[in-house]
């Protein structure tokens, strides 16, 4: 796959203290959750950011926050999730790039690596779709060979269950391939945060932010 037609984006949030990460805000408070949020950022995009084998993007919310460089730790360029629900916003994301393929992330998946990202862009050379599960039910990262040519993946997505990545997997059109690549999680309350520091820790020693 030619590399400059790759297009990496990571959805995120304003980093702001009460805003992001609430149900980790209800175990550890809303400052320390606020301070792991912006740190997972920060690396997050900046490891896979500084990687030539695609360009990277921030999709941002709130909108308004798009020209504000204070608020967000790279100088990535940034485009609007706009309003509706998760998979309005991801699928808004993916066509606003350009003509290519397109891998979407979170921000706060600690343990991504640039070796996932490109094994994702690899198994678009060979299917329509890449996913990276999570253990929950639900998937960390989704990929499209082609996402300007529109197919509601998201119709009728049951969000933040067990049933989110079968869902999504039924809505592929049957003429479709995909694949997966590794199974990785985000970090959405303490018990999340105990078991990353049960493993190796990717931002342990991150000062960014």
């Amino acid at each position: 796959m030619n590399e400059a037609r790759r297009h990496l984006i990571i959805m995120a949030k304003a980093p702001r203290i009460g805003r992001v990460k609430s149900r980790l805000a209800y175990d550890i408070g809303a400052v320390a959750a606020w301070g792991f949020y912006k740190r997972t950022l920060a690396e997050v995009a900046r490891r896979l950011g500084a990687d030539g084998r695609w360009q990277t993007w921030l999709g941002i919310s709130p909108n308004e926050t798009r020209y504000d460089p204070r608020i967000w730790p790279v100088n990535h360029p940034r485009i609007k999730q706009g309003e509706g629900d998760l998979g309005r916003r991801m699928a808004r994301l993916m066509s606003a790039v350009p003509a290519g393929a397109a891998v979407l992330i979170g921000a706060d998946i600690p343990a991504v690596e640039a070796a996932h990202i490109e094994a994702a862009f690899r198994a678009l050379g060979q299917n329509d779709a890449v996913f990276g599960p999570a253990s929950d039910g639900g998937f960390w990262l989704v990929g499209l060979k082609r996402p300007n040519a529109y197919v509601d993946i998201y119709k009728g997505v049951r969000w933040s269950s067990v049933d989110t990545l079968a869902d999504t997997l039924a809505n592929l059109p049957a003429s479709w391939r995909h694949a997966f690549v590794a199974t990785l999680d985000d970090v959405d309350d303490a018990e999340d945060l105990r078991a990353l520091g049960s493993r190796v820790n990717p931002i342990r020693d991150c000062h960014c932010g």
